[in-house]
C-alpha cells in the first residue's frame, strides 16, 4: 500500500504514478501534508498552513 514518505498518509497508486519517479514506491509529499508542498520537481517548506 503506497504512502506519503513525509506524513505516512495513504495515497492511491494513481497519485504515485503521476507525482513520483518510477523507482520510488511512495511520494515525498501529498495533499495531506501541512508543512511541505511540491514545487516543480522538488519539495519545499510551506509558506503558510493549508486549510
Amino acid at each position: 500500500m503506497p504512502e506519503c514518505r513525509n506524513c505516512s498518509s495513504f495515497v492511491t497508486e494513481r497519485y504515485v504514478r503521476v507525482f513520483s519517479p518510477p523507482e520510488v514506491e511512495g511520494v515525498r509529499v501529498c495533499p495531506e501534508c501541512e508543512d511541505k508542498v511540491r514545487d516543480g520537481a522538488g519539495v519545499r517548506e510551506a509558506r503558510s498552513k493549508r486549510v
